[in-house]
């Protein structure tokens, strides 16, 4: 069994990982020994995490949210794919909504 997840860092970022071991990781990143980015961003906490049936996909979805914003993370978060389905065009739209008004 794998694991991905988000940790907020104290200023307000987002760390993306995987582990097959879930909570280990987390004490390891809480007790600044986990990865350098965390380290120098404590106190972190959980804010999303997904199970997989292995590290490998677990690992997948990693990358994946490491390829997009902080905006869209944040929304698969609190609103799983449904909420990011769709997401570059809504945001192309948004964008051109917003240069059309000025």
């Amino acid at each position: 069994m794998g694991h991905a997840y988000m940790l907020r860092c104290c200023d307000g970022t987002l760390y993306i990982g995987s582990t097959i071991d879930l909570d280990q990781r987390l004490k390891q990143h809480e007790a600044g020994m986990g990865a350098e980015y965390t380290k120098r961003r404590l106190p972190v906490s959980l804010f999303w995490c997904g199970e997989f049936d292995g590290v490998d996909e677990a690992f997948a979805w990693e990358k994946r949210l490491q390829g997009w914003s902080h905006a869209k993370r944040v929304a698969f978060a609190e609103g799983g794919l449904d909420a990011v389905i769709g997401w570059q065009a809504r945001q192309r739209r948004e964008k051109q909504r917003s240069a059309s008004t000025r």
